[in-house]
């Protein structure tokens, strides 16, 4: 019994030594980006899956007021054009008898972010996100639902770089 009430102590003082160092280094949560700009227009073609997240995404933040028709456009303070978007699949590996056994998936994104006035605070930037993806006839459909997967993990990837790209923007002078 007094073993035990020992235990609860010293587990008590570890977590509380824990929780001190982690305070003390400077650990924190995630804060939500906080923008050199109060409202954007994402100019982004309507069918574009990465666009549509990339909208959610934006829209969640709360210091950012997000345009989307395109008829108030000039009313807000930045401008983020997804130039091109596409979408790669390539086969990176054979067996003996020509059948394939890999595949690489490639979700390339440009995009650039610009004044009303045209200054570029992002000038034309490329992203590029790339997965491996083993290929077995034998599990078609289950390879095809792990194919849509890492797509998906991939536009999450990019369309937060984009915002953490974004977020890096102090002022909205042209960017160095």
């Amino acid at each position: 019994m007094r073993q035990r009430h020992l235990r609860q102590i010293l587990l008590g003082l570890a977590f509380l030594v824990c929780a001190w160092a982690l305070g003390g280094c400077g650990f924190e949560l995630r804060r939500p980006p906080e923008f050199a700009f109060s409202s954007v227009y994402a100019s982004v073609a309507p069918s574009s899956v990465l666009g549509i997240e990339l909208k959610r995404n934006l829209a969640a933040v709360g210091s950012v007021k997000l345009i989307t028709d395109t008829a108030q456009a000039k009313n807000a303070q930045v401008v983020l054009e997804v130039v091109n978007e596409l979408r790669e699949k390539v086969v990176v590996g054979m067996n003996a008898s020509g059948q394939v056994r890999e595949f690489q998936l490639r979700l390339r994104l440009k995009f650039r972010l610009r004044t009303q006035d045209g200054s570029e605070l992002i000038q034309e930037t490329e992203l590029l996100q790339q997965r491996d993806l083993s290929y077995s006839e034998v599990y078609a459909l289950s390879k095809e639902a792990e194919e849509a997967m890492l797509y998906r993990s991939m536009q999450t990837d990019i369309v937060h770089q984009i915002i953490r790209r974004m977020a890096a923007i102090k002022t909205l002078s042209t960017a160095d």
